[in-house]
């Protein structure tokens, strides 16, 4: 299997864990907090915040899945390493307040490296493609 298989299958599992994350937060909030690693329910109306986590994932799914579909394969590694830091950003959230540090590193910690590793290896793929020089283009005009 080539390099570009494998990128394109990781890169796929993502989108798809994403997108199915943020949709279960946006239909579901309240039962799919508790596996998201914090100690605690959000007090009051609180589960509208859950939603608005779960519209976040659900776009940078998007984002990822418009890429690879399109095939800006480069453009795809660097929102892989971008969108990483969601994933690092909900780990440092769920630890500063004192949740899970299971789920902190095992869930959000892990996601967020393989993300990582994934962008990185869809650069190197990326990297001789766009450090090819242009080619000239030839008219009709200029052979002879």
């Amino acid at each position: 299997m080539s390099l570009k298989n494998i990128n394109t299958v990781l890169a796929s599992a993502f989108i798809l864990f994403i997108l199915w994350f943020g949709t279960e937060f946006i239909l579901s909030p309240e039962m799919t907090a508790p596996n998201f690693g914090l100690s605690s329910w959000p007090s009051g109306d609180g589960d509208g915040f859950l939603i608005v986590k779960g519209i976040r994932d659900v776009v940078l799914a998007l984002v990822l899945g418009i890429l690879l579909v399109t095939g800006h394969r480069r453009a795809l590694g660097l929102a892989l390493l971008v969108e990483a830091l969601a994933a690092y950003g909900d780990m440092t959230t769920v630890l500063a307040h004192h949740g899970s540090a299971a789920t902190a590193f095992g869930v959000h910690g892990l996601t967020a490296t393989l993300m990582v590793v994934n962008g990185l290896l869809i650069m190197r793929e990326t990297r001789k493609v766009a450090a090819a020089p242009a080619m000239p283009a030839y008219s009709v005009s200029t052979v002879k």
